[in-house]
């Protein structure tokens, strides 16, 4: 469900109207950038490659979690290399020149928000389910990260294939 006053999977800038072209880029953020968004930047560089910039940030910073590096170790991709950082380490290092970013929670949605006050950016909210919450055995576990995985790949296909 998008947040009060949006529209989910559209632009909710300030007197912007939904736009739906393709990007050059994109950020994608959640709350601790260490589950959700490393998820959907590995995703997307990987199916867009050069064609699309993608980040990853979050509102706080997160720890690794081994299970987003065991999902996506079995679709072939690498995220050994992902350190968790928030927006505004992210910001200081790379700057904040996107042009939307996809918020993957509702804490990341708010702080994005408050970024179209200063910046012209995008943002879209895409309502992602935190597979950390999520108890049982391992595999059990494992199997909630890739109901994440899954979902993310096909809405980034969806979002970002070429018109």
């Amino acid at each position: 469900m998008a947040a009060p006053g949006t529209v989910e999977g559209a632009a909710a800038g300030p007197g912007r109207a939904p736009r739906q072209e393709r990007p050059q880029s994109v950020l994608f953020m959640c709350g601790q950038n260490s589950v959700r968004s490393p998820m959907a930047a590995v995703l997307a560089r990987h199916l867009f490659g050069r064609s699309l910039y993608v980040g990853s940030a979050g509102v706080l910073k997160g720890e690794t979690d081994p299970f987003v590096t065991a999902a996506i170790d079995e679709v072939g991709l690498d995220l050994s290399r992902h350190r968790p950082q928030t927006l505004e380490e992210l910001e200081e290092n790379e700057g904040l020149g996107f042009d939307l970013v996809i918020t993957l929670s509702p804490d990341a949605h708010h702080r994005a928000l408050e970024l179209t006050r200063t910046n012209a950016i995008d943002v879209e909210y895409w309502p992602t389910p935190d597979p950390t919450v999520v108890s049982g055995n391992r595999e059990q576990r494992l199997d909630a990260y890739r109901g994440v995985r899954d979902e993310l790949e096909r809405r980034i296909r969806t979002r970002f294939r070429p018109r």
